[in-house]
């Protein structure tokens, strides 16, 4: 592999990750809910992991708990919250922009009855605030609007969500999936003001196998995941400790999100001016978008083979959305684009780690890719 651009994906494990990691197996492997030292000793050691995600969250630590994904995290935050609200009302707004861990739960709900309404985006994949405003009424009870979208990158006006709800007297919930969010943009209380924030480690340099709920007030949701009552009941189950410490430590390192956010940006903007005048090429990415993600489109050129293409220079990036293959992307459907467009888009997502060799080198692969196999149009 040469260069590696499917961090929206999943990320490398940074070196501080793999240490904490390699650290909890081989000292602190012990069951933290176990009452003798050793499980005394990896307790202590989940509370300092849990205390670094906390600050990158701005939360406190009593209102944060670690699930097995970011997966585990939407779903509790979905049925959960449903479960508590159910008698309150029976709907339930969200985007047509949804991550599958976010739009299945829903569906389900949807299934046995409950009124759902989805905003559609615009072409630019963004959420019209007015529609937000029309589509929520006193009979809402849970609002889900992820923070930045995992295909495109724009930004949703989650912010927004709150002084609807207490302008049509609503008792609905919100929440956001921050999974794409976390590290890249501010996610905090103050910045996304939403009641409950879902994330995920492996999307920010940690190991896969742990997320994490931030939830307001702990009496919002009903637990999902039942069992040993791990995680203040929130989600039950023998923490995983090495996931949960390169969690920590990988929180950690990515604590200056304004540094990271410019250098990502110098790449993305190197690599967008690279291919913008190329034949072929469409950006779907609005000019907006998170630095992380740039949606491309090698008109002519279908995604998978792209991707292969890609592969064969030692390339990686994506035909969209990891988490759901096989099928014509739904977000790129919902914001209106043509099926040329869809059927050949490749999602490029960048981290801190990539360097400007490794762009030139994209570059190169997209110019030769648009010339050899896209369909002049321009």
């Amino acid at each position: 592999m040469t260069a590696y651009f499917d961090n929206s994906a999943t990320t490398k494990p940074c070196k501080e990750a793999v240490e904490a990691a390699t650290k909890a197996m081989l000292e602190y492997w012990a069951n933290p809910s176990s009452l003798h030292e050793a499980g005394c000793v990896a307790s202590s050691e989940l509370r300092k992991a849990r205390k670094k995600v906390c600050r990158l969250l701005g939360v406190s630590e009593d209102n944060f708990f670690f699930t097995s994904s970011g997966t585990a995290a939407n779903n509790t935050a979905i049925f959960g919250a449903f479960e508590k609200m159910k008698r309150q009302g029976n709907r339930i707004v969200t985007t047509a922009i949804e991550h599958p861990s976010v739009s299945e739960p829903i569906k389900k709900l949807e299934a046995s009855g409950v009124e759902v309404i989805r905003l559609m985006p615009d072409k630019n994949g963004k959420i019209d605030e007015k529609e937000l405003f029309d589509s929520i009424n006193e009979k809402t009870i849970f609002v889900s609007m992820m923070a930045v979208n995992n295909e495109v990158g724009s930004i949703l006006p989650v912010n927004s969500i709150r002084s609807i709800i207490k302008a049509k007297n609503s008792p609905a919930i919100i929440h956001s999936d921050c999974v794409q969010a976390l590290s890249k943009i501010p996610v905090t209380p103050k910045t996304i003001d939403a009641d409950i924030i879902t994330v995920s480690g492996h999307k920010i340099h940690a190991l896969k196998g742990v997320g994490g709920i931030y939830l307001k007030n702990t009496n919002i949701i009903k637990p999902y995941i039942l069992g040993g009552g791990q995680e203040k009941n929130i989600h039950s189950g023998t923490e995983a400790t090495p996931a949960i410490f390169s969690f920590g430590a990988a929180a950690e390192k990515c604590m200056d999100i304004k540094k990271n956010q410019d250098y990502v940006k110098s790449l993305k903007e190197k690599f967008l001016n690279g291919i913008r005048d190329l034949p072929n090429i469409e950006i779907n990415s609005p000019d907006d978008a998170i630095p992380y993600i740039a949606n491309i489109s090698i008109i002519g050129l279908p995604s998978q083979p792209a991707v292969n293409f890609m592969s064969s220079k030692g390339i990686s990036i994506s035909a969209g959305s990891a988490c759901k293959t096989g099928h014509r992307s739904s977000v790129l459907t919902a914001m209106g684009l043509s099926p040329e467009t869809i059927d050949s888009a490749v999602r490029i997502s960048f981290s801190r780690y990539n360097t400007t060799q490794e762009v030139d080198l994209l570059i190169e692969a997209v110019k030769e890719a648009s010339l050899k196999y896209g369909k002049k149009y321009k």
